[in-house]
């Protein structure tokens, strides 16, 4: 059974730094590309991070570079997003994502999601 559980989410203050974890189960998790993304209420899912199975590659969204930083332990089945100097505009739920493509199937698995509250 797949799972992806989410946790460290919480409210901080503006400035402030959050480090969400993301437990993996149920499939081969160095084989994964991982991404954390996030819902603000009213607004569409967005990407924050990605990385790469083995950790060589990450991608950010414009407005998290500098701020996020995305990383993985293979050895933990685990992904993490270290959120420094956050904004009240950072407020969202995070979801942590699995996926990758093989044989021209994709497969894609999500977290119940963390909620993050920055206020001002």
């Amino acid at each position: 059974q797949v799972q992806l559980v989410e946790s460290g989410g919480g409210l901080v203050q503006s400035g402030g730094s959050l480090r969400l974890s993301c437990a993996a189960s149920g499939f081969t998790f160095s084989s994964y590309t991982m991404s954390w993304y996030r819902q603000a209420p009213g607004k569409e899912r967005e990407l924050v991070a990605a990385i790469t199975n083995t950790g060589s590659v990450t991608n950010y969204t414009d407005s998290m570079k500098g701020r996020f930083t995305i990383s993985r332990d293979n050895a933990k089945n685990t992904v993490y997003l270290q959120m420094n100097s956050l904004k009240p505009e950072d407020t969202a739920v995070y979801y942590c994502n699995a996926a990758r493509v093989l044989y021209y199937r994709k497969y894609d698995y999500w977290g119940q999601g963390t909620q993050v509250t920055v206020s001002s």
